[in-house]
């Protein structure tokens, strides 16, 4: 009971130290849904062999979508018109950050840190795009552009095409695509991210508990091979990049390394199994192995580079770690923690309700049958 207990209390405080910094980072990603549009950013991952690579790095950057909500905004480009290596770039960067990460990673971890993530995923995925580039055919390169979407991001009321720009922007002004950016933000977003977040924190206060710091010291404090086991571990399991942020800053404070730590904040949101098959399936073989590849590689060499940024710099990590939740409130911590908690409920709610019913629906007997393993009346 009294290890439940300290598991609890640890999570709690994790809570609180980044609420603020989630719902800040929600609200942008609210925004960013309703200001930008898909048919724009379609135009620009469409012609090209190398600049599209670039644009699709960097747009990916700020879109708070987890790896699997990530697939089919991907397979829309895709089927748009954009290349397999704009594809690929824009399939790597936009999990592995999100305007909603960066702003736990600085709640939970440090400056170094927050500046070190969208680099190393903008290197990753540039890097990833231009070598799919290279190993792309001509023709395949290009893309074939086919008609963008724009539709209206507000409720896709139009298709963008036949609908007067100023009837338009009558009809969906500031405050409406203001209010449509908040009901995203704590619908769609947190429905797809709150379970996930709330499995990570119990997880992060599990380790801070009860896993002995020595254990990481020793076997992940630094080096290639530290930067192989947390790859080893990311690369299989599904984490979307917020969730992984706080088990990050518990690994660091154990004593694991920055770099190793950089190289589960990569891999963990950029691939999972299921993914992967997908991936397979739409892109081809040879695409998702040079995908898969060039995470790999490049997650690697951006944590052997942070942790020599590191060590150049004098800097301990565990010093630095946390120090910007210190600069919220007592008590806006705790009413940013109440209020993250009060959104997650109703979806930790449908979600225990949906699992329920397909067991239910798994385990009920078909429609007509008698029960009766021989199908006999009774």
């Amino acid at each position: 009971m009294d290890i439940m207990l300290a598991i609890a209390r640890e999570s709690w405080r994790i809570l609180e130290d980044s609420s603020v910094y989630v719902l800040f980072g929600l609200l942008v990603a609210g925004m960013l849904k309703v200001f930008m549009s898909p048919g724009a950013i379609a135009r620009h991952l469409g012609k090209g062999r190398f600049a599209p690579v670039i644009k699709a790095a960097m747009l990916g950057i700020p879109l708070p979508l987890c790896c699997c909500g990530v697939l089919p905004a991907a397979v829309a480009l895709k089927r748009q018109g954009a290349s397999n290596a704009a594809t690929t770039s824009f399939l790597i960067s936009t999990p592995e950050t999100g305007v909603d990460s960066l702003a736990v990673t600085y709640a939970l971890m440090d400056p170094i840190m927050t500046v070190a993530r969208p680099a190393a995923a903008f290197i990753t995925a540039a890097a990833t795009g231009l070598a799919q580039s290279l190993a792309d055919r001509p023709a395949q390169a290009a893309g074939e552009l086919i008609p963008a979407d724009f539709s209206c991001t507000v409720d896709a009321c139009c298709d963008g095409l036949d609908c007067p720009p100023e009837e338009h922007s009558r009809h969906h002004g500031l405050g409406r695509k203001l209010v449509a950016g908040l009901l995203f933000a704590q619908g769609e977003l947190w429905e797809d991210m709150a379970a996930w977040f709330l499995a990570g924190l119990l997880l992060t206060g599990t380790i801070t508990v009860l896993v002995p710091e020595e254990v990481f010291t020793r076997y992940l404090g630094g080096g290639f091979g530290s930067m192989l086991v947390m790859l080893m571990a990311g690369i299989p399991i599904y984490i979307c990049a917020s969730a992984s942020t706080p088990i990050a800053a518990a690994l660091i404070l154990k004593g694991v390394s920055p770099g190793a730590a950089l190289v589960f904040l990569l891999a963990g949101p950029a691939t999972n199994l299921t993914a992967l098959t997908v991936l397979w399936k739409v892109m081809g073989r040879k695409a998702t192995t040079v995908y898969l590849a060039g995470i790999a590689l490049c997650a690697v060499l951006c944590g052997l580079a942070l942790d020599a940024v590191y060590a150049g710099l004098g800097l301990h990590p565990r010093a630095l770690i946390g120090q910007a939740a210190e600069l919220v409130p007592a008590w806006a911590r705790l009413a940013g923690a109440l209020a993250l908690l009060g959104l997650s409920l109703p979806p930790l709610y449908r979600r225990l309700g949906s699992w329920g019913g397909a067991h239910s629906h798994l385990s009920a007997p078909p429609e007509g049958a008698s029960g009766t393993l021989s199908g006999a009346p009774t």
